[in-house]
């Protein structure tokens, strides 16, 4: 089973050019954390409710002047429509994530998968356990 299977294709995104409030205000009114920052189709990062919350909150960063560019994260992990669920599981894994943007081969957005969704589609309770575990491990602290 591939990716492109299991995805959610309607993704809400964020442009960078948004205040961390407008991004904050979308994440409650879709019950989300995190949200592609896109230009069109192009992803150029990532922000979630802990960026906003604690990265720009740490930085003085006043919610209603700056800019989502500015707390978001631009190394984001991403896999391809067309490679295998269990590779993306792998990933999420190694890199203790719980969604994963999805990409073309021309690295335009066209999905998003969570582990509950690989979950759903593989139906096998235990690795996904294992799984969750595993991206549940508290990372350490950068200080």
């Amino acid at each position: 089973m591939i990716l492109k299977d299991i995805m959610t294709r309607e993704v809400e995104v964020v442009h960078p050019n948004a205040t961390l409030q407008e991004a904050a205000d979308k994440m409650d009114a879709l019950n989300v954390g995190p949200l592609p920052v896109c230009d069109g189709d192009r992803l150029l990062g990532m922000v979630t409710d802990r960026d906003i919350t604690v990265r720009a909150t740490a930085a003085g960063l006043d919610p209603k002047a700056a800019r989502v560019r500015d707390a978001m994260t631009e190394d984001v992990i991403y896999a391809f429509e067309d490679q295998d669920v269990r590779e993306a599981a792998r990933l999420m894994e190694d890199k203790q994530i719980r969604r994963l943007v999805v990409l073309n081969r021309d690295k335009r957005l066209v999905g998003i998968v969570s582990l509950g969704d690989i979950a759903t589609a593989t139906g096998d309770e235990r690795q996904t356990g294992e799984i969750l575990e595993r991206v549940s491990t508290p990372s350490q602290p950068d200080r």
